[in-house]
């Protein structure tokens, strides 16, 4: 956790003072005093106002660690698009010592992070990160974060995956002290990995890191979808009968399996979980013939409600959180599918995207204030996002086949899945589309992403 006592509030506010400032083009205005001369906020050649940070390597003392705890963490502060992340080059590993303030900055750092690991006395491994604030100086840095995960060597999986989550943590709680929110790297996403014939449903940490299989199957798996607890996946396998069916598996309990929800006659596909009022998911199901929107119990034991009575295929919902808004695809109006948006019971149906000819795969941010969504722009698939206070919209990435958009849980990235290098990648995406990042996921084609909640147990 953080230490509040090396942190008296002021400073927190000047910092996120600095931040605005820059943002807002007013860099000027710091130059009163010498410390002030020296912070920098650096915009990059696509315009993204960044600070300057330096994650130095960890000094090590009597054990072997599996992952590079500052490698991690330079990676997380690299991909929020927020810091230029300063080469500490052939710098010494200085442990928890007060930095060479001066080499910093001379560096170009305004920000330096050093961290210590070693064997506590109750076996476990205690890592010890600290923030300095290169432009103030000082003997106290600027924060402070202990973890201690779990070390034992006979359980490697256990351990690799404990010191990830630590480095992940550590990543947050500097972004949440410099920027003045929650960060999302401590995080969980879940994906298909398809390996030649076979399928994958994954869960894996933010950066794609930490794999863990929840199903494999020799037949698709499709729609993988968050509970809003972030304990349980909804998707779709045909994994037992050939055919489309919506199941709920709850990953992170021991023995659990996978529980069929939706097995109904015809297909049952793109499931969705409301994100306010009682527990149900949302799906696309053809009971009647053609795809409707169907709110089911995921519990079971009562009868799917019909929420659509259009004769046209609708598909794909997605709601809103914190809003008894249920946003879908249609191809009400033509032949061309569109973005729509309707209340719980199915009325108030509203057309959303009113520029061009094919929208689809509508995902809302956390604060209900954008949505993104796929635009074919010519012959390329493009992810745009659009303010919904005005409904003003522009593309976000120069790929052709960009697909399944997801906001993190802090509405400040977009994870999605695009085609590079001939095979289907993982990307990350800044609001502005100006910081993009593939992440560095092991498998042939991976798909289909959706970016879990921050978890409530």
């Amino acid at each position: 956790m953080v230490n509040r006592n090396h942190c008296p509030e002021p400073q927190t506010a000047a910092l996120r003072r600095r931040l605005f400032l820059a943002q807002a083009g007013m860099l000027g205005a710091w130059a009163a005093t010498p410390a002030q001369a020296q912070f920098r906020v650096e915009v990059n050649d696509l315009g993204a106002a960044q600070l300057p940070i330096a994650v130095a390597a960890f000094s090590v003392r009597g054990v072997s660690v599996p992952n590079d705890v500052a490698a991690i963490v330079r990676a997380d502060l690299d991909r929020s698009g927020l810091f230029r992340l300063v080469d500490p080059g052939q710098a010494p590993v200085m442990g928890l010592a007060p930095p060479d303030f001066a080499a910093w900055r001379k560096r170009g750092a305004d920000f330096v992070v050093v961290g210590h690991m070693e064997v506590s006395a109750n076996g476990r491994l205690a890592i010890e990160a600290r923030l300095w604030d290169v432009v103030r100086g000082g003997v106290e840095p600027l924060a402070t974060v202990k973890k201690s995960p779990w070390l034992d060597g006979r359980e490697t999986a256990r351990q690799f995956s404990e010191i990830r989550l630590a480095a992940h943590e550590i990543a947050d709680d500097f972004y949440a002290k410099l920027i003045g929110e929650r960060g999302v790297f401590a995080t969980r996403i879940a994906f298909v990995n398809k390996q030649g014939p076979n399928f994958a449903l994954v869960v894996a940490d933010s950066d794609g890191d930490n794999q863990q299989i929840a199903l494999r199957s020799a037949q698709p798996i499709i729609s993988p979808a968050w509970s809003p607890d972030g304990q349980a996946l909804a998707f779709v396998s045909y994994h037992v009968e050939g055919r489309p069916i919506i199941y709920t598996h709850e990953v992170y309990r021991a023995g659990a399996q996978p529980r069929a929800v939706a097995s109904f006659r015809g297909s049952n596909s793109a499931p969705a979980w409301t994100r306010s009022g009682p527990r149900q998911i949302i799906a696309a199901l053809s009971l009647d013939g053609g795809s409707q929107i169907y709110a089911i119990d995921p519990r079971g034991g009562s009868e799917p409600r019909r929420l659509t009575q259009s004769g046209s295929i609708d598909t794909e919902p997605y709601c809103a959180p914190g809003r008894p808004i249920i946003y879908f695809v249609s191809d009400r109006r033509g032949r061309s599918p569109q973005i729509y948006r309707m209340d719980f019971e199915g009325k108030a149906v509203e057309l959303v995207t009113r520029a061009g000819n094919y929208n689809i795969s509508p995902a809302i941010s956390p604060d209900g204030k954008w949505m993104a969504y796929i635009s074919l722009v010519g012959s390329a698939y493009r992810l745009h996002l659009m303010d919904l206070s005005t409904g003003e919209s522009r593309p976000l990435t120069d790929t052709t086949a960009d697909e399944s958009p997801s906001f993190a849980p802090n509405g400040k990235l977009i994870l999605y899945e695009t085609r590079l290098r001939g095979r289907e990648v993982l990307m990350t995406s800044t609001l502005d589309g100006r910081i993009r990042r593939e992440l560095a996921v092991r498998g042939e084609d991976i798909r289909e992403p959706d970016w879990g909640p921050y978890q409530t147990t």
